[in-house]
């Protein structure tokens, strides 16, 4: 028996390894049919698609007031996805983008980079999808309930109801991201129509000072020495209030704990808001350059 079992288990060798030989170095896997992907709603057509900025100027009461309402019209958004949760600094939402505006769609699922990497476009049907405002901030989701008093925001929708309402199109390209991103204007850092108008964008900030790096401090310590709202570290900058403007970092952010860049830096993420409050969110380390 033992005899059989050892010609068994060397036949096994012989075959496996016939089969990787015959793949080759070159061996890539196949490319996935673009007209029939294993994610979102192959089935939504281009029908009535709108800008991000005419949707938010549509909704503006809505999302200025921090509070949410339904998409009950048959209309559509298409966009640039380029910011997404591979790093964990960005948690269960994406962000959007298009040559006029900019978004976050909140989604509550894990692991949205493997199918929504940053240059994936993607279209939405916002039918029966909610919008509003989440310290003005605004966003494309489900409904949030507060378990402790009942109260309703905008919030997550689940992955079932996002996979049937998006559709990606077309190959990643991650150059049509960096295209989209645009330089921030410090002059304007206390501007409410410019937060406006921006908040939710790619964009780039030059020649800044992280305050409080020293070449020891980290982006988002948790270990008590610094103030944490939602396990999040807002980390100021040299010659602005942190009422206007934070590098806003995750504890949970892969990154938390390197050590933040000393000296003058040019960074790039997701400019997002809370209330008057530009809040950056780096996507990586990456996103932080010596200043040119």
């Amino acid at each position: 028996m033992k005899v059989i079992q050892t010609i068994k288990y060397a036949l096994i060798l012989c075959i496996t390894g016939l089969i990787t030989s015959c793949m080759g170095s070159d061996y890539a896997a196949p490319q996935l049919d673009q007209s029939n992907l294993p994610y979102g709603n192959n089935a939504i057509q281009e029908t009535q698609v709108t800008t991000i900025k005419k949707l938010k100027d549509k909704y503006s009461s809505v999302i200025s007031q921090s509070n949410y309402t339904q998409i009950n019209e048959d209309v559509q958004i298409k966009g640039i996805v380029t910011g997404n949760d591979e790093q964990g600094n960005i948690y269960q939402e994406i962000s959007l983008q298009d040559s006029t505006g900019a978004l976050l769609v909140s989604i509550g699922a894990g692991g949205l980079h493997g199918y929504l990497p940053v240059g994936q476009e993607i279209l939405v049907n916002l039918k029966g999808l909610y919008i509003g405002g989440y310290g003005e901030q605004c966003e494309v989701g489900g409904i949030y309930v507060n378990t402790t008093n009942g109260s309703k925001s905008i919030g997550r929708m689940d992955r079932y109801t996002w996979e049937s309402h998006v559709k990606l199109i077309n190959t990643v390209d991650p150059s049509k991201a960096s295209k989209l991103a645009e330089d921030f204007d410090g002059s304007k850092v206390k501007d409410l129509t410019y937060l406006k108008d921006n908040s939710g964008k790619l964009m780039t900030i030059h020649n800044v000072t992280l305050a409080d790096a020293d070449g020891k401090a980290v982006y988002a310590p948790n270990d008590g020495s610094v103030q944490l709202t939602s396990n999040c570290a807002n980390r100021p900058f040299q010659g602005y209030s942190s009422q206007n403007l934070v590098l806003r970092t995750s504890t949970y952010a892969d990154f938390a704990n390197a050590i933040m860049p000393t000296g003058k830096v040019d960074i790039t993420g997701i400019f997002t808001r809370f209330r008057n409050t530009w809040q950056i969110l780096l996507r990586s380390t990456d996103d932080i350059t010596p200043a040119k």
